[in-house]
């Protein structure tokens, strides 16, 4: 099993899956999510997209492990920074399960299950995603797939398919380079992101994450830019 999932032999599979996996929602590059829970664990985090036809996403959360195997996160979803008197337009509720041990296997494992709901068009949304995360010396590949089923009274009920790849070079624990790939119906594109941790006082430890995705069809922005920052406490 270990040969199998040498690098070359894993591209391959991603290729045979990424044509299946051009019909997601146009929403789908934003954050890439890693198989793994931390017991004790809680988070704020705050991230956006900021894209090249104006249509802006923020997302307020905060999550905390339920054991070492489950993490819950909430999210307040809108277009715009929060400021005086304002609703946001939408929010979301993750669930993330760690399926194998760190190391266990040739490949980590685990699933992403988010519930959606958007309070301006009474739209619903479900999505499952798989995650998986493989290392060779100090690259790290990581695959998101997901699928996802979204209804409403003013929409078409429709279930879409998504695929997140990202590879990332351990250079430091603060500063970590990586490439992206997204593809979906609506957003196909690539880019460059650093990423980085840097442990503070006590139990505690920041996160942050930046990068540009470049849109590689029509119905792409152009330009789609991404950040995240994480404060995390035990």
């Amino acid at each position: 099993m270990t040969g199998f999932f040498r690098l070359p032999h894993f591209l391959l599979v991603l290729a045979v899956i990424l044509p299946a996996a051009a019909y997601a929602d146009g929403s789908f590059i934003d954050k890439i999510y890693h198989p793994y829970v931390q017991a004790q664990e809680k988070e704020f985090e705050i991230r956006g997209r900021q894209q090249s036809d104006d249509l802006d996403t923020y997302r307020i959360g905060y999550g905390q492990s339920l054991n070492d195997r489950w993490f819950s996160e909430i999210y307040l979803i809108d277009n715009e920074l929060p400021s005086d008197n304002h609703k946001f337009a939408a929010i979301e509720l993750e669930f993330l399960w760690q399926i194998t041990e760190q190391g266990e296997y040739a490949a980590d494992w685990g699933m992403l299950f988010e519930l959606d709901h958007s309070f301006n068009d009474e739209v619903d949304e479900v999505a499952t995603t798989v995650l998986t995360e493989r290392q060779w010396g100090k690259w790290v590949g990581t695959a998101n797939l997901r699928l996802v089923y979204e209804w409403g009274e003013n929409i078409r009920s429709e279930i879409d398919t998504g695929l997140a790849l990202q590879a990332r070079y351990r250079y430091s624990r603060a500063v970590e380079p990586a490439i992206e790939l997204y593809a979906g119906e609506n957003s196909t594109g690539i880019g460059p992101v650093l990423l980085g941790n840097i442990r503070l006082d006590g139990k505690k430890q920041f996160n942050w994450e930046a990068g540009v995705i470049a849109g590689l069809n029509d119905d792409t922005p152009d330009t789609t830019f991404k950040f995240l920052i994480e404060l995390e406490f035990y």
